[in-house]
């Protein structure tokens, strides 16, 4: 299997990779975390210009990639730089959307930059369960009302429109039954805002009388939940592998630089030794990303057990990552100004996005017994 990026990848790769080294340092990030929606309107529109919105969706949906391999490239650079704009929630709802039926042109405006989506899908007693829908959604002449509560729903703040899972048959815990929804955030939906402790925004989302457009058909959503979640979870592994791989780097050149007894730290072998299981784990990451990406557009099995493979393996070998950045620094990698503490704390974090490694470790035994 040939793993090389075509052209267009390696210019998205090349381009994306100066545009954030030249724009997008750690206390620029700093800045940004602390404006009104935790990220840079401005920076969001330079994102929209260069095409990198436009790399998560397919040309049917009026974007130019979409592909796993894509989605790849955009969020391995984005770790990289902890780069904190909506792209996940762009991701996540944008995929419902696209699959769905694009409504009026939306998504052609949010990979414009005009307009932001967000997926409020999560409750506050659901977890990581996709199927547990509390919300709900009941018909009212011509017009679909929607009641209900959603919890820790990325980029919410800041967006235009929401994608809403509303149950309207069924059980709280069916997967049959679900509905889908575009919700104008303007009409009956308030929201609580927060940034996240890695910096991200996040809202609680109140839905009280709301109205919403379906999308599909009625209580036949959550096969397009799922598989928007398949495709976050490759994109925020490739996140964090680009997170780590910087995390590593910074910890390979403190070791040259510090000294103790009159030598450089890293000359001593058990620290050696221990980098050295950094760098095999994270290839061992990056096999389980690339198979995932390579598994999006397969049968629901192999899709599923791959992506929750590969979540798995990112907050296992995340969590050690961050660890042993954090201990080989020791204090100073813990102080604000020093850039290694905000990569681990974000790569600890995208553990308990979408499921963390006891979650996707079961149910991946699970999706083995269903074969």
């Amino acid at each position: 299997m040939d793993f090389k990026l075509n052209e267009d990848r390696r210019m998205l790769s090349d381009t994306l990779g100066r545009f954030l080294a030249d724009n997008y340092d750690i206390e620029k990030r700093h800045g940004f975390v602390m404006q009104e929606d935790s990220f840079s309107r401005e920076m969001w529109e330079q994102f929209a210009g260069l095409g990198v919105i436009g790399a998560l969706f397919n040309e049917e949906a009026g974007g130019f990639g979409g592909e796993g391999a894509d989605l790849i490239v955009v969020f391995e650079a984005l770790g990289r730089h902890l780069v904190v704009e909506p792209f996940l929630p762009t991701l996540l709802a944008g995929t419902i959307l696209a699959n769905l039926g694009n409504q009026k042109g939306l998504l052609e405006s949010v990979i414009s930059g005009e307009a932001l989506l967000a997926l409020a899908h999560g409750e506050p007693a659901s977890r990581y369960e996709m199927s547990l829908v509390d919300t709900s959604a009941k018909k009212s002449g011509n017009e679909w009302i929607i009641d209900g509560n959603k919890s820790v729903v990325m980029g919410a703040g800041a967006a235009t429109h929401l994608i809403v899972s509303a149950r309207t048959s069924g059980n709280d815990n069916e997967e049959e039954g679900i509905s889908l929804f575009l919700v104008d955030k303007a009409k009956g939906v308030t929201t609580r805002n927060y940034s996240t402790l890695d910096g991200y925004g996040a809202a609680e989302v109140n839905l009280a009388d709301a109205k919403g457009v379906l999308l599909g058909r009625e209580g036949g959503g959550f096969e397009f939940i799922e598989q928007a979640f398949s495709t976050g979870i490759t994109a925020i592994c490739a996140e964090a592998l680009g997170a780590m791989h910087v995390a590593t780097d910074l910890t390979v050149e403190y070791t040259k630089q510090r000294k103790q007894f009159g030598v450089p730290i890293g000359k001593f072998q058990v620290l050696q030794h221990r980098m050295a299981d950094m760098l095999i784990e994270l290839e061992q990451l990056r096999s389980s990303i690339i198979n995932a990406a390579g598994s999006l557009n397969s049968q629901r099995l192999v899709r599923e057990r791959e992506t929750s493979a590969c979540k798995y393996l990112a907050g296992s070998i995340g969590r050690q990552i961050a660890e042993e950045a954090i201990q080989i620094h020791g204090g100073m990698g813990m102080t604000w100004e020093y850039s290694v503490g905000h990569f681990a704390k974000h790569i600890i974090m995208i553990d308990h996005v979408l499921g963390d490694t006891d979650h996707h470790l079961e149910r991946y035994i699970k999706l083995g017994y269903s074969h």
